[in-house]
């Protein structure tokens, strides 16, 4: 109708250009959509007038002056205001945009050929813009001009559509990822569109596809990453239909030439290695649409190759690799491995681990196939398309789904092939590396126990042998060398690299390590695993040292490169003499003592004779140069680095070791020579005054570490006295210059230590004070104690009472600082329970509480040199005074904090010794005390956290002399430690120390012992932190059993005075809640935290097979440990002679039988192995335990409770204890017989299956009847009970009966045998007929089963209550078989690692019959489950759909629009959102779809065929709605240009998909011109379609399952388009 019109005006009109002016706007006005379009349709009627042949000069002049006009339009109404529309955003500038384009593409032709140049290179310029850097004047945005040019290609010259594409290409590599699509579809698909169309559009095409082919590969090529990956797929898809046509292949193979391009044919992708290369990265993209993408190229090639019927071409010369190949002759096979490749890629999207399974079995078809083909000549299939496979899984976001990736390649067996273990080796150090460091990976498999090694960890040790045994020999070393670096490449967590490291530790010894591979081992000991938990770190240290043993090639290795790589191996962690690591070092040092390579000596040249060295001589060599050292030259030097004496110490020693068991001789002969030129300068030392310090210094330091390292072995366990030899032979040479050395430090501490650098020398000589002490007999201390404290006293306090100069020297307070850490020294060695401090010293001791207490000025105010503060020193300008040292001032704090600490460590060893000053009056000691504990609270406020621990000792002594009248001062002392604990709780360093001294003070016997009428405050004080305490140990393993363990000492010593402990053993009534929660206390730990637990359970149960168990010192963090501590103090409990331990008993008793009947009577319903089941287990287990222990007094006031418990629901493991515990009390006491007949009749209407708890007894009555009077009665009872339920309707009841009928029967019949009849005889005909019934239930089912199933239960079978009431039947064979988590069963050894544990048991501690411990774990209650196991609905997997092949069929020869006319006559309203379902096949899907836009008023939908319309499927679900929405037909293949046609005018076209840049569903605002693109149900939206998107819209989602159906996600954005635009058009008045 348009066109008619602008006819008939135009026909009508006789001036057109004033027509044209008056359908023009102003330069400076932004005009209407309308307008536009009028002035575009008059352009387009104009058309056919200015191309007529002019009849007059008239006419001619006439159309030069309309073409003037036309081009007048755009240059000053179009370009401006297109200018202007880049500077503004929202709908009406888009669709301003579309309509302006428009308008350009008519005039274009109508003016002269120069033109479309001309304004092409004015807009080009545009492109090249910043996208943040707005357009200046007359420039366009990149996007306004992008649709410029877009309406321009068609007018260009070939040059210029060249030039245009060269800018378009760098466009894409520098604008941001939002233009990218735009750019490539606006420029380069339309260029390509219309060179193809053009005269000479095959040479044209041919040369711009070469050029982007070119340009793309080589980009990705020089500039590999991620980005550059994505944006390069992008433009390949969107070109695809260019690039990859059937007639490419066939001129590309016809060619003479080899060559990928040239002149006479279309480039052909398939023939480019780097283009593969970019399809391989893309399928293992963290982007899910450049996956997509990059398979949608790969089937597309495969698909034309398989079109082609021809061998794909040789690729060009120099390319060395082919990644893919296509034989005609092999078309089937190569067919049938990419359709499974691409259907195993796909399915590899889904997060769902049970849809991904059926598919894995495909990956292995794909390996065998490639297997085959790479023992022909063929070499069809690379492997590396394998490896896309594996990194796609390590890339998954569902662990399992890595899991299960992982898993299948280690057990991959082709592996073991030397040509597949060399291509997938790179593959192995980099990508699977890097999957292996997630720890959830080691998590146990379902089925294996606490303490075993995960699966993973298994499968990795035998992979890790295959693989290097498969490895050519020459390429091992590199591949080895590379998986070290790789573990210094990032931080590792600890549990990966145990497992690494030991399967490192198991591979077959080989020469492959050398100095660079000792060098990467040590970068992971000091880099990677410095946070790690401290036993996982010490065994992975032992697996890496194991592994450096067999892997170390030693004739590339000195003996110097030996001892240097093992100093970064801890000795209290790992490499500690005595292990079983180090005696495996020692025995590796002697067999390859002969092959070390030589080291070269100074001045050796190259060609020297080198001599093969021996461990003795090496280290006797390093022991005479370690002691060389130049003159002294007079200044203060710092001191010699201790990590020098370290290795020397460590070589030492080894090398006695290797001696000792090479030799067999005297250790004294090996050891005194080694050590003799440092036996002869310590025994120099205090004599020789020209002796540098530096060798004085170095000499102490290699003492020290002997005698730490060698003297006092830190792994030697428990109770072994065994005298090592090394050991004493060390001692006792040291031992003979003890005075030398004492004599030196002496000299050395009174006077000579001036400078900053001897603060950290005075640490050693002090060191060496300590060690030397330790290392000594009795006699020997007492002699030190007698010859040297009283000096080193005397000459400190000397020091300290100097008085204070106004300007403080280096000098002056450096010997401050070490006058008091020489006090705090001597105080630490005299607090040793089997010291007997000396008259002597104790007179020095009272001096030394007199300078605390009392300041030398009158008048002496107590307290006067509490928390004296050491100055910082400075000279009188207020600048340092120590030049080249004035660095080491910024450390200065620390020195003054550690003047600080050292005060309270004589402060807190005077306090428990010395008390205050006997001169301080008595009537101000009070006032003193209180000052004092002010002081301490002071203190915790000064310094740092991990210098606290003498604070809280001082305080531990001062508090009980408190709190009876400084209440809240006390209180809140408590407070402010505890709140300094709780902030040190994630540093593992320094907390536990502190949190032992924070409970050791807190909660002191004293403290415990005050009743809420003495102290209710600090009473109610501890509760409260007793309880955070518990909480805090929720998350920090260990923490509730330092409490525990403290408490339970302390109410219940080990020997000591009667009376006494009574007094202390009476404060546990007021705690008795920390006893109760121990009881049940057990964590429900996070997944992370259960594998670390799990992980130590497994490095424990290796024993000393690895060495870390017997270097790293036990710390009761184990979660069992608060239980087992507790069970071991109530066990101990003698309730039958000491009232008080039988009123404990008693109130835990009531008390968790209180917890167990809240958490019953709760309204939360608890499930199997939550917390609330653990705590009723845990509960029912102590109970079980105290049984023996509880009076029948209490039993008979206790058991209506008992029972009543057994009402409840409960789980079968608590439902079995309390089933044991009331067969066992009515064992001991039968006269609680009557009481459990009553329970019988009891309402059972609210729990109805409660009864089967009490039937179970009745199973076992062949334990109680024995016991009982009138046997005869009690059977008769039983019976007629048991035949009332063998009727109820509910199954489980009734089979619990008749199992009950069954075992009291057998019993009446014997008592009959022996009695008579006894009134028994009578039931016998329908007891029969019930046992009958029951064991005749031959064909009913389930029935039958279970019925055999409960018979053959262990609770009903093996086990017998008398005999297996043992500890480990309680806490560890019941917890296994009734399906417990492993983390509640408790091993009989955690209970004898308590002293005294079995001393005091009343039952057995293991089980005298293994019966029960053979059982596997089950119950009967299992349904039938029949055909639900089967997993057959996976066996067929569905293919994806090949988008380009859906538009084969025929076309239809117009579009057809189903008429609007009813929709019209009823004044229904059509909006402007149009919904295109062309991909969507499923006619149910399509009903529902077409429902939805008529009830929400879209303007059509577009499906692929109208006949969908006719499909009952269709109709049963839209119900008539096709009768009033119009209906529109676009095939799939035609989708492009339907697109592309709408894009044009002015719609957005917007689809549902996840991708980077994708708008949340919630937060995009709808333009009201709206296309919605909906993708295939399965495939989504094909991968050719994604770039021809203005957005992507994704919906919110919180599951798992990662897609909705394709209907709901339409129905979801069409709802959201009408909410927001009703809402946008409705009025207030509305």
């Amino acid at each position: 109708m348009n066109s008619l019109l602008i006819t008939a005006v135009l026909s009508t009109s006789p001036d057109h250009g004033l027509l044209l002016e008056s359908l023009s706007w102003s330069g400076d006005s932004w005009p209407g959509t309308e307008r536009v379009e009028a002035l575009t349709a008059f352009m387009e009627g104009l058309g056919p007038l200015l191309t007529e042949p002019n009849t007059t000069p008239s006419s001619a002049a006439n159309k030069e002056s309309i073409k003037e006009k036309v081009e007048s339009v755009i240059w000053t109404r179009c370009l401006p205001l297109l200018s202007r529309i880049s500077g503004e955003e929202g709908m009406r500038c888009r669709e301003s945009t579309a309509a302006v384009c428009r308008l350009l593409s008519v005039c274009v032709p109508l003016c002269d050929d120069a033109v479309p140049g001309k304004l092409a290179l004015h807009v080009l310029p545009s492109l090249q813009l910043c996208v943040e850097e707005p357009p200046g004047p007359g420039r366009l945005s990149v996007e306004v001009a992008s649709e410029v040019m877009s309406a321009l290609i068609p007018s260009l010259s070939a040059d210029l559509s060249l030039t245009i594409l060269t800018s378009a290409l760098s466009c894409i590599k520098t604008l941001p990822d939002a233009m990218v699509s735009k750019i490539t579809v606006r420029l380069l698909l339309t260029t390509l569109t219309c060179s193809s169309s053009s005269s000479s559009g095959g040479e044209m095409l041919t040369r711009l596809l070469t050029l982007i082919l070119d340009d793309l590969c080589s980009w990705h090529s020089t500039h590999s990453s991620p980005v550059v990956t994505e944006r390069a797929l992008l433009c390949l898809t969107a070109l695809s239909d260019h690039l990859l046509k059937p007639h490419s292949l066939l001129s590309s193979s016809s060619s003479s030439s080899s060559s990928s391009s040239s002149s006479s044919c279309d480039p052909d992708p398939r023939l480019s290695l780097q283009f593969w290369r970019m399809v391989q990265d893309g399928l293992t993209h963290r982007d899910g649409v450049s996956r997509k993408r990059a398979l949608y190229l790969l089937k597309m090639c495969v698909a034309l190759s398989e079109q082609g019927g021809v061998d794909c071409p040789v690729p060009a010369a120099g390319e060395d690799e082919i990644l893919f190949r296509w034989a005609s002759n092999r078309s089937k096979l190569l067919k049938e491995f990419w359709e499974d490749y691409a259907l195993v890629m796909e399915t590899l999207e889904e997060n769902q681990v049970h849809v991904v399974r059926p598919v894995l079995n495909r990956i292995d078809t794909l390996i065998q196939t490639t297997v085959d083909d790479s023992q022909g000549e063929a070499g069809l299939f690379h492997p590396s398309w394998l490896l896309c496979v594996y990194q796609r899984m390590f890339h998954s976001e569902n662990k399992s789904l890595m899991r299960e990736g992982v898993c299948h390649l280690l057990e991959l067996q082709v592996l073991q092939q030397p040509a597949f273990a060399l291509a997938f080796s790179q593959f192995i150090v980099g990508p699977f590396m890097d999957v292996l460091s997630e720890s959830s990976l080691f998590h146990r498999s379902a089925g294996q126990r606490v303490g075993d090694c995960p699966e993973l960890g298994t499968k990795l040790e035998v992979f890790m042998k295959s693989f290097f045994s498969s490895l050519p020999s020459e390429h091992r070393g590199r591949v080895l060398l590379k998986m070290i670096q790789q573990l210094s490449s990032k931080h590792w967590c600890a549990v990966p690299l145990l497992f690494l490291a030991q399967a490192l530790s198991k591979l077959p010894p080989s020469p492959l390590l050398g100095v660079e591979g000792l060098s990467a081992l040590r970068e992971v000991l000091r880099c990677t695993m410095i946070t790690h938990q401290v036993l996982l770190r010490g065994a992975a240290q032992c697996f890496l040292l194991e592994s450096a043993l067999c892997l170390t090639d030693v004739s590339v290795v000195t003996l110097d490169d030996l001892f240097s790589f093992l100093m970064d191996f801890r000795s209290d962690e790992s490499l500690c003499r005595g292990t079983p690591i180090w005696n495996q070092t020692c025995v590796w040092l002697l067999d390859n003592e002969d092959s070390f390579k030589p080291r070269m000596m100074d001045g050796d040249g190259a060609d020297a004779d080198t001599e093969k060295e021996t461990v003795r001589s090496h280290v006797l060599n390093d022991v005479h140069n370690y002691l060389r050292v130049p003159a002294s030259t007079g200044h203060t030097e710092k001191l010699p680095d201790p990590r020098e004496a370290e290795k020397l110490a460590r070589a030492v020693l080894l090398c006695v070791d290797v001696e000792r068991s090479r030799l067999g001789a005297e250790i004294s002969h090996t050891l005194e020579p080694l050590l003799s030129p440092l036996l002869d300068t310590l025994s120099r030392v205090s004599t020789n005054i020209y002796l540098p310090v530096r060798k004085s210094d170095k000499s102490l330091q290699l003492a020290l570490r002997l005698l730490q390292l060698g003297g006092k072995r830190s792994c030697q366990r428990v109770g072994e006295e065994k005298v090592d030899e090394v050991t004493a032979s060390l001692e006792k040479l040291i031992s003979k210059l003890m005075d030398p050395i004492l004599e030196f430090i002496l000299r050395r501490l009174f006077g000579e230590l001036q400078e900053l650098f001897d603060v950290e020398r005075a640490e050693l000589y002090l060191c060496v004070l300590r060690t030397l002490w330790d290392s000594s007999a009795q006699h020997i201390q007492n002699k030190i104690q007698q010859t040297y404290f009283p000096k080193l006293v005397k000459y400190s306090l000397k020091v300290l009472k100097e008085p204070s100069q106004e300007i403080n020297s280096v000098a002056n307070q450096v010997a401050k600082a070490i006058a008091m850490a020489t006090l705090a020294t001597v105080c630490n060695l005299l607090d040793q329970d089997v010291i007997v401090i000396q008259s002597e010293t104790v007179s020095a001791m009272k001096s030394l509480n007199e300078y605390f207490y009392f300041q030398t000025s009158p008048p002496p105010p107590l307290l006067g040199n509490f928390n004296k503060r050491l100055q910082k020193p400075r000279t009188e300008d207020g600048s340092s005074d120590v030049g080249v040292q004035g660095p080491l001032l910024q450390d200065w704090g620390r020195v003054a904090a550690s003047f600080m600490r050292d005060q309270w460590v004589c402060l807190s060893f005077l306090m428990k010794t010395v008390g205050l000053p006997e001169s301080a009056e008595t009537s101000r000691r009070p006032d003193a005390l209180k000052a004092a504990l002010s002081c301490s609270m002071e203190a915790l406020s000064l310094l740092p956290s991990d210098l606290v621990l003498p604070v809280l000792t001082f305080m531990e002594t001062l508090l009980p002399q408190l709190v009876l009248h400084e209440e809240a001062l006390c209180v809140e002392a408590v407070t402010l430690s505890w709140e300094l604990v709780q902030g040190l709780s994630t540093n593992a360093h320094d907390f536990w120390l502190a949190l032992k001294g924070f409970v050791s003070m807190a909660f002191h016997q004293k403290l415990l012992q005050m009743t809420d009428s003495q102290a209710p405050t600090l009473t109610s004080t501890l509760k409260q932190i007793s309880s955070e305490l518990m909480e805090l140990s929720q998350s920090k393993s260990g923490v509730f059993g330092v409490l525990l363990q403290h408490c339970c000492q302390t109410w219940l010593p080990t020997g000591g005075d009667r009376d006494r402990d009574d007094a202390v053993f009476s404060s546990v009534f007021s705690h008795i809640d920390i006893l109760t929660e121990a009881c049940v206390y057990g964590p429900v730990f996070r997944r992370d935290q259960r594998l670390v637990q799990d992980v130590q359970t497994y490095v424990e149960q290796l024993g000393e097979e690895c060495s870390a168990n017997v270097s790293v010192s036990s710390d009761n963090r184990d979660e069992q440990f608060p239980r087992t501590c507790a069970l071991a103090f109530l066990v101990r409990l003698d309730p039958f002679n000491l009232p008080q331990h039988q009123r404990l008993i008693e109130e835990v008793v009531l008390d968790l039988l209180k917890k167990d009947n809240d958490i019953s009577k709760s309204k939360v319903r608890y499930y199997s192995n939550s917390l609330q089941h653990r705590v009723k287990n845990r509960a029912w287990q102590t109970l079980l335990l105290l049984l023996p222990k509880l009076k029948e007094e209490f039993i008979a006031s206790s058991v209506k409770r008992m029972f009543e418990a057994g009402f409840c629901s409960n789980q079968a493991s608590v439902k079995y204890l309390m089933e044991w515990m009331m067969i066992l009390i009515l064992v001991k006491h039968p006269r609680h017989m009557e009481s459990f007949w009553d329970c019988f009749s009891m309402d059972h209407e609210k729990t109805k299956t409660s009864v089967c708890t009490f039937l179970s007894v009745l199973v076992h009555f062949n334990v109680i009847l024995p016991l009982l009077t009138q046997k005869a009665a009690q059977l008769r009872k039983a019976l007629d009970i048991i035949l009332q339920w063998c009727f109820n309707h509910n199954f489980s009841v009734r089979l619990y009966a008749l199992l009950a009928l069954k075992r009291v029967w057998s019993l009446a019949k014997e008592v009959m045998a022996e009695e008579g009849d006894c009134g028994l005889g009578g039931l016998s005909t329908v007891i029969q007929a019930c046992l009958n019934q029951a064991e005749a239930m031959q064909n009913t089912g389930n029935a039958n089963k279970n019925w055999l199933r409960i018979q053959e239960h262990f609770f009903f079978g093996a086990f017998h209550p008398i005999r297996d009431h043992s500890v480990e039947t309680i806490f560890y064979t019941f917890p296994s078989l009734s399906e417990v988590a492993d983390d509640e069963w408790i091993p009989p050894w955690k209970f004898e690692e308590h002293p005294g544990f079995s001393d005091t048991l009343p039952l057995c501690l293991r089980n005298p019959s293994p019966d029960l411990s053979r059982l596997q774990p089950g119950d009967w209650i299992q349904q039938d489950k029949g055909e639900q196991n089967k997993e057959d609905r996976w066996a067929e997997v569905q293919k994806k759909i090949t988008p380009w092949r859906l538009g084969i069929q025929e076309q239809e020869p117009e579009l057809q629009l189903v008429p609007q006319q009813r929709a019209a006559r009823l004044g229904k309203l059509h909006g402007a959102l149009l919904v295109v379902a062309s991909l969507i096949d499923k006619p149910t899907n399509l009903g529902g779809l077409c429902r939805t836009c008529e009830i929400f008023g879209a303007s059509a939908l577009v499906l692929d065929n109208l006949r969908h319309v006719s499909d009952k499927h269709f109709q049963s679900l839209s119900v008539s709605s096709e009768l009033w929405l119009p209906l529109l037909e676009v095939k799939p293949a035609e989708l492009a240009d339907f697109l592309q046609m709408k894009k044009s005018e002015g719609y957005c076209i917007v689809g549902v998909e996840q991708t980077a840049n994708s708008q949340s569903l919630q937060d995009y605002q709808f333009p009201e011109k709206t296309l919605l693109l909906l993708g295939n149900e399965r495939e989504g939206i094909p991968a050719n379609l994604l770039q021809l998107l203005d957005v992507c819209v994704e919906i919110p989602q919180q599951g798992i399952i990662r897609s909705l159906n394709v209907h709901v996600s339409a129905a979801l954005l069409i709802w959201e388009y009408t909410r927001q635009h009703l809402t946008s058009s409705s009025t207030p008045d509305d």
